[in-house]
């Protein structure tokens, strides 16, 4: 009966593990539809920003309430899981608690286990209140409807979930252990899950077997669930958080990268030894497009971004288009890329790895132009974002394909070109006319 139990597991490992990596592959294959991006430069403060931001969890505590809620769950839900290690010996070779012989170690470790998870409980109850009982704003935006906002609640019934199968797995363990059970070995501390052994009171051996048995599977396999649940999920960046902010920007926030193939025109137009008139080779690629209409336009970093987002809306809450009622949303721009970004990857699984044209584009059919044009380029939500998310150069190069390749500036913008090309400013008049002023 062991040796199928062991068995059993190992079979329900593989298929976890196997099913996880599958997605990796698929996840990372629909980055890599994104243009390169040369992020190779500056290591050791891309090295210093994952530190800070990804592990150290930097940003969060801009706002102190949810920042040291998110490090409770988050540290708590990640050092908890160290106990995986043991689950998962134990599962294969048909051992129980085969860390014990570490004595004290060992003890101290169950023990802080148990608080963390008390504390991951009780900073899931208080994420759980601030989404449904007092809705805060950041929350109930239009984008949160429908699925973001079911993701973002099961998420927390799943930890809610594990972490109490793991104090109720301890509880009944301790219990056994008390009773002499065989195969229990006597280790670990319990200063939580003692509080539950009432439960148990007048239960037969066999049942607190049955109990603790039952809580051990359904922890192991729900943390196997959840590790799946993640890529369909906002919490993929759990993984995702560490290469962002790596690859996160490291130039100053107002500097805006230059189009390589204008730079070369201007470098042209310069040089007078140049022949205006040259064609170009007969073995020329053919010029790129200006901007972007669509995710395989953008880079494989700005796609990064994407599956990156995890939803917390501090983005939108900052953005001042936002707060004075206009349409865009940085979060929905992220989202929006991110939707678009799997619709085109389901799109290459079901054409045997081809992508074939579905007459759709990220710009038009999921993000729209007004959204785009109410942005002020203020850069409140890159800094805002905690995992070093850029919407903002998501909605640039958008902006950049609208003027450069269809002309469809708003009148606004064309008139203030119109000027600069013509009087050297913004203003509808000749510069010298500007300094009249001083002969009166």
């Amino acid at each position: 009966m062991q040796y199928l139990s062991n068995i059993l597991f190992v079979i329900v490992l593989i298929a976890g593990i196997g099913f996880f990596s599958k997605n990796v592959k698929k996840l990372s294959r629909n980055i890599k539809l994104g243009k390169d991006a040369d992020v190779s430069d500056n290591k050791s403060e891309r090295w210093k920003n994952m530190a800070k931001i990804a592990l150290g969890q930097t940003k969060m505590v801009v706002r102190p309430v949810a920042g040291l809620m998110h490090i409770l769950v988050y540290v708590g839900f990640i050092i908890i899981n160290i106990e995986v290690l043991e689950i998962i010996i134990d599962g294969i070779l048909g051992t129980h608690r085969i860390f014990a012989p570490l004595g004290v170690f060992y003890d101290f470790l169950i023990g802080s286990f148990e608080v963390l998870a008390l504390l991951v409980i009780v900073a899931v109850v208080i994420f759980w209140i601030r989404r449904n009982v007092i809705k805060l704003q950041r929350f109930i935006k239009p984008e949160m409807k429908g699925w973001p906002k079911k993701d973002g609640n099961m998420i927390l019934y799943i930890e809610f979930v594990l972490m109490l199968l793991f104090l109720t797995m301890n509880a009944a363990d301790f219990q056994l252990q008390q009773l002499d059970a065989p195969h229990y070995t006597k280790a670990g501390a319990f200063p939580i899950s003692q509080f539950l052994i009432p439960l148990f009171d007048g239960m037969t051996t066999s049942t607190l077997v049955i109990i603790e048995r039952t809580a051990w599977w359904l922890h192991i396999v729900g943390i196997l669930a959840f590790l799946n649940y993640l890529y369909y999920s906002k919490h993929l960046h759990i993984i995702l958080a560490f290469p962002n902010t790596y690859y996160g920007k490291v130039k100053p926030q107002g500097q805006f990268n230059n189009l390589e193939a204008v730079t070369n025109e201007v470098k042209l137009m310069l040089d007078p030894s140049a022949d205006p008139f040259a064609a170009p080779a007969d073995d020329a690629p053919e010029p790129e497009k200006f901007g972007a209409s669509d995710v395989m336009d953008l880079n494989w970093v700005q796609l990064l971004n994407a599956y990156t987002c995890t939803e917390c809306g501090r983005c939108t809450s900052e953005c001042p288009a936002n707060q004075t009622g206009k349409k865009l949303s940085p979060r929905k721009i992220m989202m929006d890329t991110r939707d678009r970004l799997e619709e085109v990857g389901k799109n290459i699984d079901a054409n045997k790895g081809e992508f074939v044209p579905d007459g759709k584009q990220l710009l038009d059919d999921y993000i729209s132009r007004e959204e785009l044009w109410a942005c002020t380029t203020c850069n409140a939500c890159v800094q805002a974002c905690p995992v070093s998310i850029d919407p903002l150069s998501i909605i640039v190069e958008m902006r950049r394909f609208l003027v450069m390749e269809q002309s469809a500036a708003p009148t606004e913008l064309n008139n203030m070109m119109s000027n600069i090309e013509n009087n050297g400013a913004p203003w509808p008049y000749n510069q010298m006319d500007r300094l009249n002023w001083v002969n009166e």
